[in-house]
């Protein structure tokens, strides 16, 4: 078999969490949610059936959940650290999509979500 492309994806990761520009924020909190693409070679765990051969998506979740504890200002900001906390914690990780959003934003217009995505590949943000 000719393994061409894989990625493990994680969708409508919730928290309640406490980032934000304004003071505000860091008072009353707002739902997030995170969605991950990760992409690494699973090939090993397609053929054995076996954890070893991928990333452990629990693990993944452990990891995005302590980053969200830590308040950030921006989107950007909180993204930028979830995608290097997994490069870190994940050696194997080729690149990865984080998209971070904001549930119902504090501007001044009805809005359902505020996001961020970024791409990032391991060697080019690894520092």
């Amino acid at each position: 078999m000719d393994i061409r492309e894989q990625s493990i994806s994680l969708n409508g990761l919730r928290f309640y969490a406490y980032h934000g520009v304004m003071e505000q924020e860091a008072v009353v909190g707002a739902w997030y949610r995170v969605n991950l693409t990760i992409r690494t070679d699973t090939g090993a765990a397609v053929r054995s059936d076996d954890l070893s051969g991928t990333v452990n998506y629990a693990h993944v979740v452990s990891v995005v959940k302590e980053q969200m504890q830590i308040r950030s200002a921006l989107l950007e900001h909180l993204a930028g650290r979830i995608a290097q906390a997994l490069l870190d914690t994940f050696p194997t990780v080729e690149s990865l999509t984080v998209t971070v959003i904001k549930e119902h934003p504090p501007v001044d217009a009805p809005c359902l979500e505020a996001s961020f995505t970024l791409t990032v590949s391991g060697p080019f943000f690894r520092q």
